[in-house]
């Protein structure tokens, strides 16, 4: 809350600047509108730096500072060669402005390969990061869960993601079977959505294989380079993967660790111990604390009832389970037949 109150204080304060001092010759309205608007994208470039990591961010540096430097060296050869005017000073600021916008988005896509902790103790944590870096695989963007993992924070770290997967999802998406199709295009949906959101690091890595054929055994060479573990839901990548000791995170089995631990029409013994909110409910709780609300259970509270489980509901608060009175009738005992013995006159 504070820093949102300092960035709104950051946008006034620019808005008030640029309606005193009418940059431009802008009306006082107009400049203000104009000073809101440049601190609005200076507090957006703020966001986009504070997603990037440190090697990621010196890189970006070097490669504005190259290209601050590039820039001066052809602007003295521009001097020497046009004659003073319009001209030559917008071809100067042009070739400074996109040199440098080159230097920095070159810059930033390749400060993952420097190695900041050969520069000494202020860098040495870097070494640690290195291995908190993820390799997504085709599978695992077209399932989609993985966009709606990484929001939740359980993936951190830097999430590669190879040009040769790219190529893959490109194929897919531009294959003729419609079903093929759709499922590529929404890779591609997911994927732009995750590199949408500034909290995630996503990275296009270009490295490429091409003694290496199969789309697996490239993962597999770039996680073991990258000491990164390969996100994925393929069954074959996954055990080919472990066979060849690069750790692999399997959604498949995210999933299934976090499946319900009881499912609807099963079984279970309750204590009823309250009444619900609704009209004639009852409450129990689980060992683990899980509410159970069993319908029509309002009369037997203190009573220990065995429920048929109708729904199962996870909400962000935790689990609940919906329940019904077991009203199964059970078999009567066979009795065993009676014989009557019949007396010969």
């Amino acid at each position: 809350m504070d820093l949102f109150a300092l960035r709104l204080l950051f946008i006034l304060i620019l808005a008030a600047l640029s309606w005193f001092f009418q940059p431009f010759g802008l009306q006082p309205w107009f400049a203000a509108l104009a000073g809101a608007v440049a601190a609005a994208l200076i507090i957006f470039f703020e966001l986009r730096v504070r997603a990037l990591t440190l090697r990621r961010l010196f890189g970006a540096v070097i490669g504005s500072l190259l290209g601050i430097i590039g820039a001066f060296l052809f602007s003295l050869v521009l001097r020497d060669s046009l004659p003073e005017g319009h001209t030559r000073s917008l071809l100067q600021v042009g070739v400074l402005l996109l040199m440098t916008y080159i230097g920095l988005v070159v810059g930033a896509s390749k400060g993952d390969l420097l190695n900041l902790a050969a520069l000494g103790g202020l860098f040495s944590s870097e070494r640690s990061g290195k291995r908190n870096v993820k390799v997504l695989d085709t599978s695992a963007i077209i399932d989609g869960r993985i966009a709606d993992i990484s929001e939740t924070g359980f993936l951190e770290g830097i999430l590669l993601v190879p040009e040769f997967v790219l190529r893959e999802l490109q194929m897919v998406a531009d294959s003729s079977d419609s079903s093929k199709r759709q499922r590529g295009r929404r890779g591609l949906d997911v994927l732009q959505h995750m590199r949408a959101n500034a909290q995630l690091s996503i990275q296009i890595v270009e490295e490429d294989y091409p003694n290496i054929r199969e789309v697996d055994l490239k993962l597999i060479e770039l996680a073991r380079q990258h000491d990164a573990k390969i996100v994925t839901n393929d069954f074959n990548l996954n055990k080919v993967a472990q066979v060849r000791g690069v750790p692999v995170l399997n959604i498949n089995d995210l999933a299934n660790s976090l499946r319900p631990v009881v499912l609807p029409g099963e079984k279970m013994r309750i204590l009823v111990m309250k009444e619900g909110k609704e009209y004639d409910q009852g409450v129990g709780y689980l060992d683990d604390g899980t509410m159970v609300v069993v319908d029509h259970a309002r009369r037997l509270i203190g009573r220990s009832v065995e429920i048929a489980v109708t729904s199962v509901l996870q909400t962000a608060s935790g689990k609940m389970i919906f329940g019904k009175l077991d009203e199964t009738p059970k078999p009567e005992p066979v009795r065993p037949p009676v014989e009557v013995s019949s007396s010969q006159g």
